[in-house]
Parts: C-alpha cells; sequence; structure tokens
C-alpha cells in the first residue's frame, strides 16, 4: 500500500514541475480531497449515505473542492489546484488530469441514461482549467479537454477539443497523445476552429481583392495599348 501511494505522488511529481519533494505534495489540496473522497466513497458504498455526505461537506470546506461521494475515480487521479466539482454519476478512469475550476456536471435528473447524468472520462485524459464536461458523454483514452471549453457531446480517443460548444482541433491525435500537455492543449499552433474558419476566409478574400485588381490592371493596359499603337500608325502615315 506505501509503495502504490509513493507511485501517485511520482505520478504527480511526473505532471507538475513545481514541487521539489513528494513532501510538498502532500500539501495539495487535489491530494487531500482525494484521500477523503475514497473515505466518502466507501461509506457511501457501504448506504452510509450521511456521513459520506458529511466527510464530504469536511472536504470541500478544507479543500475548495466538491466531489460528489458516489463519484467512481481510478488510479492517479490529479486535480491541480483546486475549486473542481465533479458529480455523482462520474466515472473517472487511471491517470486522469484535471486543473483548477472544472466542472463534471449532470443532466436534469430524467434526463441521461439509466440515471447516468455525469461524464464518464477515460484513462489519460487531461481537462484543462475552467474546462466544463456536461451530461452523460464520454471522453475518449488519452483525449485532451482546451481550457474553458463546454463537451456536450462525446470526445473521440486521443482527440483535442476546444471551444464552445468544444470541436476538434487540426492537431494530430497521434502528435497530441505522445506527452503530458499541461491545460490539455499545446501552448502554440492551436486555435479555436471557429476562428481558424475566419482566418481562412479573410485569407480568400484578400487573394480574391489582389487577382481583382491584377484583372482589372490588365483590362485597363489592354484598353490603352491599341490607342497608343493607332496613333503610332497615324503619325507614321
Amino acid at each position: 500500500m506505501a509503495s502504490g501511494f509513493v507511485t501517485y505522488l511520482d505520478s504527480i511529481k511526473a505532471r507538475d514541475p513545481a514541487p521539489r519533494t513528494r513532501w510538498e505534495i502532500l500539501l495539495y489540496p487535489g491530494v487531500w480531497a482525494l484521500g477523503m473522497h475514497r473515505l466518502a466513497h466507501w461509506l457511501f458504498r457501504g448506504e452510509l449515505y450521511f456521513l459520506a455526505r458529511f466527510v464530504n461537506h469536511l472536504s470541500r470546506m478544507l479543500t475548495g473542492i466538491d466531489i460528489h461521494p458516489g463519484a467512481t475515480i481510478g488510479r492517479n487521479f490529479f486535480i491541480d489546484h483546486g475549486y473542481v466539482v465533479i458529480g455523482e454519476t462520474a466515472d473517472i478512469g487511471d491517470d486522469v488530469t484535471i486543473y483548477q475550476h472544472v466542472t463534471l456536471g449532470g443532466t436534469a435528473p430524467h434526463e441521461g441514461i439509466g440515471g447516468k447524468r455525469h461524464p464518464t472520462i477515460c484513462d489519460g485524459v487531461v481537462i484543462g482549467s475552467g474546462a466544463q464536461v456536461l451530461g452523460p458523454v464520454t471522453v475518449g483514452p488519452r483525449a485532451r479537454i482546451g481550457a474553458n471549453s463546454v463537451v456536450t457531446k462525446d470526445v473521440p480517443e486521443g482527440a483535442t477539443m476546444v471551444g464552445i460548444p468544444a470541436r476538434s482541433t487540426l492537431v494530430d491525435a497521434g502528435e497530441s497523445s505522445k506527452s503530458f500537455l499541461p491545460y490539455g492543449t499545446p501552448c502554440s499552433d492551436v486555435y479555436d476552429p471557429a476562428t481558424q474558419k475566419l482566418e481562412i476566409l479573410q485569407c480568400e478574400v484578400e487573394q480574391l481583392r489582389k487577382r481583382l485588381a491584377e484583372l482589372i490592371e490588365e483590362t485597363q493596359a489592354k484598353r490603352v495599348a491599341p490607342k497608343g499603337r493607332s496613333a503610332g500608325d497615324r503619325s507614321r502615315a
């Protein structure tokens, strides 16, 4: 059990360059929140709902992180900073990283499938700060959710999603999933797909303007050239 806990701390250190030692990681609110959630989840499964809620309430006061006791969380889960909300029927896999102000929110109780109202987050997913993943959607393995994105539909494996609503970027899935990406997306050459389309349209308009200017110049040159030749012919005559 001790070796497993050390492995957990090392997995956090691999994703966060800030701590110099494992002892520093022990002060992270995400570590405390996850530890208290393990207890609350054990009580919840034992149908000791009030005690589970009490532990959850205490954890929220101490860490600013609200994880419903019913949520299922795998190994090496890392909440960086805090202020995260995770709903009751959320299912989180192994090696998942969530940054601050993320919500794994649910739909209304009468919606969803078989009472499943919250997202399923598969192994190796990174969710950037401020992102919202809403409803019983599935975020595929190794997917990346960019900061402040709003996800309301299933996310394919290895995809990088940005925007409101979230759409897949032009980043190659194989390239984006080779290494850990802080905040869910690379820090350069990644833009909102809507912005990309706008920039492409602007380039096309600029190219059309240049071509139109060239055509106007060619037309004017053709009109002037015959007059010049005819005048020269008359003078020689």
